[in-house]
């Protein structure tokens, strides 16, 4: 019979699965507000501002889908660049951020 830690180690990674999913869903629909919001004022899409916000909430995202694709195949947490852990606080703020700080840091 296996070990409690062994009955409930799937168990914690699919809650862990469904949080990430729950989090990157919130993060979407955020910023599906926030372009339906610009796309509303009737400004003219000449607008550097508007054009430079909408573009932002794009990559966003373009994030926020990759970052799906991690949760499916299981590499979400896990930063990119060097394979470190990115620390539950970071995904707590940046639910689609695919690096860890310092290769975050590193790459700007």
């Amino acid at each position: 019979m296996p070990s409690d830690a062994a009955r409930t180690a799937p168990r914690l990674e699919r809650l862990t699965a469904e949080e990430a999913r729950r989090r990157l869903e919130h993060a979407r629909g955020t910023r599906l507000v926030q372009l339906r919001a610009l796309t509303e004022t009737g400004q003219s899409a000449d607008d550097h501002l508007m054009s430079a916000q909408r573009d932002a909430i794009g990559r966003v995202l373009k994030e926020i889908d990759e970052a799906f694709a991690r949760v499916e195949d299981g590499t979400y947490g896990t930063c990119v660049a060097c394979a470190a852990p990115v620390p539950a606080e970071r995904l707590e703020i940046l639910p689609y951020t695919s690096h860890c700080v310092a290769c975050r840091r590193g790459s700007l």
